[in-house]
């Protein structure tokens, strides 16, 4: 049960990882858009940064580091 515990929460954090990875490549292209006077979707994405793309990284952070604990004690104390 823990094993296939710790395979869905790395599958969910690979997920994580992308949506992080593809938010920040959209905020970097965005960002050079608005900078030159084109709208390459610097509202929409700024609009998301709260509800969607901020609570992503911190369940990014903490999904790491929880499965890191889980390990170190799965290591420690036991299977």
């Amino acid at each position: 049960m823990r094993e296939k515990f710790l395979i869905w929460l790395d599958r969910f954090l690979m997920a994580d990882v992308f949506l992080v990875i593809i938010s920040f490549g959209w905020f970097a292209i965005a960002l050079v858009g608005k900078s030159m006077g084109i709208t390459l979707g610097w509202e929409i994405w700024y609009k998301l940064w709260q509800p969607v793309f901020n609570p992503a990284i911190g369940i990014l952070f903490l999904g790491a580091f929880s499965s890191w604990l889980i390990k170190k004690w799965n290591e420690k104390f036991g299977s």
